[in-house]
């Protein structure tokens, strides 16, 4: 499996032109540029950048190009306005300080991965269009993040029941040799993670702040080089938490999987719920919910929006249905295996270190 990518110059131009700030400098989704760096354009967003790419496919050009273009050449070769012109212009002459941050990244253990790359994950482009991320930031085998698996997603303040349930779902899930895909947040996601992890399975975290902090938990870094944990961001890999930054992730989450399992949700509130509210609008893949005698009443709120009901007991054995290649195979129980107990909270966030 590929542990080390080089972005290549077309991957670089799109970097330069996407990346809010420094690549590994506490850039958030809405930062600005660098100190020194007022006079700079903002930097596109994803749909920006997917209008711009279709211009220069157009044109016959690659966004590599664009490193060498003035703001005339530009205006010449896509028909934009001046200003616009001179916008990118601008972004694109970061480049070079670009160049450093990433090799800075990569002698860490970070690779970056642009949406022009073959190995860019083919659902988010499929299931996300233009809002598919221009730059994805990660430590990890990148072939993970292609083989799809099961999103388990749930409340961050959550119970006991719930913590059982998520960890025998990836138990069950890691035994069926399936992903498993979450957020790394404190609560279900590192109880899932954990579990499956565990169990010998490969995990897939999608994180919405600082990716090079949770490379430095030393069981991370063990399960990276074994290449059994891939962890993804992005909004670059030192990116403050923020709740846009959540709620943004979730959707690459479900994105990522071929189905997905919501443990514990709050109607009405938080990310977890409009994740899925989300995910269920957009059907990018089955969505089932734990709907037990223990289950929040926002689940069986998810269940009357479409979400599949999913009502076995978690001190049960033949928890989940993990049997079948295809996710339709989670309708009906298959498998026999035993939910292990959840790890207790300072083990979860020792292993994954768990944001807010």
């Amino acid at each position: 499996m590929t542990i080390h990518h080089q972005l290549g110059a077309n991957g670089l131009a799109i970097l330069a032109l996407t990346a809010r700030g420094g690549v590994g400098r506490r850039a958030g989704p809405r930062a600005g540029p660098r100190a020194g760096q007022a006079d700079l354009a903002a930097p596109l967003r994803s749909r920006e950048w997917a209008q711009l790419a279709r211009s220069l496919a157009q044109a016959g050009a690659q966004p590599a190009d664009l490193l060498g273009w003035g703001s005339a050449e530009i205006a010449a070769s896509l028909g934009t306005t001046p200003t616009a012109s001179d916008d990118l212009a601008r972004l694109a002459s970061r480049a070079s300080t670009l160049a450093l941050d990433v090799e800075r990244l990569g002698s860490r253990g970070i690779w970056l991965l642009s949406v022009g790359d073959a190995a860019y994950p083919g659902r988010l482009l499929t299931r996300l269009g233009d809002l598919a991320p221009p730059i994805l930031y990660g430590s990890g085998a990148l072939e993970v993040l292609g083989r799809g698996g099961i999103a388990i997603v749930g409340a961050r303040d959550a119970d006991a029941d719930a913590l059982a349930f998520a960890s025998a779902a990836a138990a069950a899930a890691a035994g069926a040799g399936r992903s498993v895909v979450s957020g790394g947040a404190r609560g279900i996601d590192v109880a899932a993670m954990s579990a499956a992890a565990a169990a010998g399975g490969l995990v897939v975290g999608v994180l919405a702040e600082s990716l090079e902090r949770r490379i430095r938990a030393v069981e991370a870094r063990a399960l990276i080089a074994e290449e059994r944990l891939t962890l993804v961001s992005p909004y670059g890999a030192d990116a403050p938490f923020s709740v846009g930054n959540a709620m943004g992730r979730n959707r690459l989450i479900y994105c990522l999987a071929d189905a997905a399992i919501v443990v514990a949700a709050t109607e009405g509130e938080g990310g977890t719920w409009a994740g899925a509210t989300e995910a269920l609008a957009a059907r990018w893949v089955p969505i089932y919910v734990r709907v037990s005698a223990s289950a929040p009443p926002g689940n069986r709120a998810l269940a009357d929006r479409g979400a599949i009901p999913f009502a076995s007991d978690p001190s049960a054995t033949g928890l989940l249905p993990f049997a079948g290649d295809d996710p339709a195979s989670l309708t009906s129980p298959a498998s026999s295996v035993s939910p292990a107990p959840p790890k207790r909270a300072a083990e979860q966030q020792t292993l994954f270190g768990g944001d807010r």
